[in-house]
Order: C-alpha cells, then sequence, then structure tokens
C-alpha cells in the first residue's frame, strides 16, 4: 500500500476504533501529536491503537517504549506498518 492511501486508511481507523465521529480524516494532520495537546488522547486510547496495529496489520508491539516511538502521529504510524506490517 502506498503511504499517503495508507496514512488516510489509518486516521479513519482512528476515527472509527476510537469513537471520535465529530472528526473526519481531513481534519487531523499528518503530523499532529495523538496524544497531549495535539488529538488529546489519553492511555486507554494507547491500547486501542495497539489492538488496531495488531488487528488490521499484525504488528504486535509489547514493549512500551517502543509503542511511544510508533504512536506519535499518524506519519510514525505509517512509516512502522510500512517497515514491519505482515500479510494477513
Amino acid at each position: 500500500m502506498e503511504r499517503e492511501a495508507l496514512k488516510q486508511q489509518l486516521k479513519q481507523q482512528i476515527i472509527t476504533f476510537l469513537n471520535l465521529t465529530p472528526l473526519t480524516p481531513e481534519e487531523i494532520k499528518d503530523d499532529e501529536p495523538l496524544f497531549g495537546d495535539g488529538l488529546g488522547l489519553d492511555s486507554i486510547d494507547s491500547l486501542e491503537l495497539i489492538v488496531l496495529m495488531k488487528k488490521e496489520y499484525g504488528i504486535n508491539i509489547h514493549d512500551p517504549k517502543e509503542g511511544r516511538k510508533v504512536l506519535v502521529d499518524v506519519n510514525t504510524m505509517a512509516d512502522y506498518i510500512l517497515a514491519n506490517r505482515r500479510p494477513k
């Protein structure tokens, strides 16, 4: 999958998995932080994103330090998926 298409797909999945229905994919910037002052996600949301990565892309994130590096923004998530995804 091409990187831009993956980023659009990720934005839609984030909205769906985290029930952020007032948002549209266009409102989420590729480099907007997912946590803190960006989208304002919390630790429960990070667990949901880890489940999304496993369910949709076959990627297991077990180490919290790795999770903090991956779940920074849509760009870092897409890059990690492209480098590590496993076929379904």
